[in-house]
């Protein structure tokens, strides 16, 4: 080979040695210094990378209701993995809601979010909406991982220490009823005498986004469960029936509003419930059904929500309700009087069809409502809520349903 062949062969090889070695540079891809993890209980099911600035992009998955185009993304809780001090910008998306059939999208200026670095204690803070329909969450790491949320949040965990210790109670039980779509166990508390004068009806988490109902049911059985002078009191005049968490699926999934099969829980209620779609309010519709035939007909039901109004939703069904709007009346005025609650009742031309309140009334004859919980801010408070105000709410709760029965 001569020289000038061989040297410019060398050449060759050496030019695509340093091409080979850009190429690769090129292609490698810095490690990031944040983890999201998702997957733990009511963990949100959300995609999600770093982008060229550090910044973590979560593309939240939608809750999709079965044969509709209604698609909902309310709820958000994920844990962050970083050191210690870490400057942490998080861009949330996927918030373009759909409720039949047009954009309809919780995003305010009062939207807020949770965060805790023990998993225990929660802060709120604001968010800052962005165009897009998207959130900004900005915050320093102050432990090795932080869960951010959009409420506090409510495990099916949670509901088991619950029920745990409502079954070492004299005066309460835990029955079984059915099961949900994946298997999961229904639960109804009884809490008191079931030959008291009254009876009173709650359902909780319906939407498995709504934490607020939990807390709240919750408080309310701390406080009857307490044996003070007021709870004793307070059985004395009613007993309290409790479906605590009917969308456990959907909870343990870390969805917004529907069932494992897309039903939404607080829907159809004006016609029998689909034993294989919507379980949960079929095992329900069964249990009624047989208070009813034992005579045991709850005299008040209150199905317990998160919203972003805080009403107390009266539907107002055709023929003479004139007894129940006086009955409702009164809850409001009690409810004003005995808790942090001044949002109102919803306007007299309010109509809901197919909700658990307004199907309760038609189909079973039971004084109903939807008791909706703002998820963020409580004007009689002042203040974004947490666990605690729910908390409290449920205690004075009693209060209100001993004199609503008087």
């Amino acid at each position: 080979m001569k020289l000038t062949t061989f040297l410019v062969l060398a050449l060759v090889g050496v030019l695509a040695g340093r091409v080979a070695v850009a190429s690769a540079a090129a292609d490698t891809v810095a490690t990031p210094k944040i983890f999201i993890h998702t997957g733990f209980e009511n963990a949100s099911p959300m995609n999600w990378r770093i982008d060229s600035a550090g910044r973590v992009i979560g593309s939240m998955v939608y809750d999709h209701e079965r044969f509709s185009p209604n698609r909902a993304v309310n709820h958000y809780h994920f844990r962050v993995e970083a050191a210690r001090g870490t400057e942490v910008t998080i861009i949330l998306e996927n918030f373009d809601n759909i409720w039949n059939g047009r954009l309809a999208s919780d995003l305010s200026e009062k939207s807020r979010y949770v965060v805790s670095f023990d998993h225990k204690k929660w802060e709120s803070r604001p968010v800052v909406p962005l165009p897009g329909r998207r959130v900004f969450i900005q915050f320093k790491m102050e432990a090795p991982f932080a869960y951010v949320a959009s409420v506090e949040p409510y495990r099916i965990s949670d509901l088991d220490k619950m029920l745990a210790r409502i079954k070492q109670s004299k005066i309460a039980s835990v029955t079984t009823i059915g099961k949900t779509s994946e298997g999961r166990s229904l639960e109804i508390v009884r809490i008191g005498n079931e030959n008291a004068p009254k009876r009173l009806f709650l359902r909780a988490r319906a939407h498995a986004f709504e934490a607020g109902g939990n807390w709240t049911v919750e408080g309310l059985v701390q406080k009857l469960l307490s044996n003070d002078e007021d709870a004793r009191r307070y059985l004395k005049t009613y007993c309290v029936y409790i479906l605590p968490m009917a969308n456990k699926d959907g909870v343990a999934h870390g969805k917004t509003r529907f069932n494992a099969n897309g039903y939404d829980l607080n829907r159809k209620w004006d016609k029998p419930a689909d034993s294989l779609i919507a379980p949960e309010n079929y095992y329900l519709e069964q249990w009624l059904h047989r208070m009813i035939k034992d005579r045991k007909k709850p005299d008040l039901a209150l199905d317990i929500h998160n919203d972003a109004g805080g009403n107390l939703h009266i539907s107002r069904p055709d023929g003479d309700i004139s007894a129940y709007l006086s009955d409702m009346e009164k809850l409001d005025m009690l409810l004003r009087k005995h808790t942090w609650f001044t949002e109102g009742s919803t306007k007299p031309s309010f109509r809901n069809p197919g909700t658990l309140g307004e199907g309760l009334m038609e189909r079973f004859g039971v004084h109903a409502a939807v008791y909706e919980l703002n998820y963020e801010w409580i004007a009689g408070l002042k203040k974004a809520p947490l666990a605690e105000d729910w908390l409290s709410l449920g205690k004075n709760l009693g209060e209100v349903f001993y004199n609503y029965f008087k």
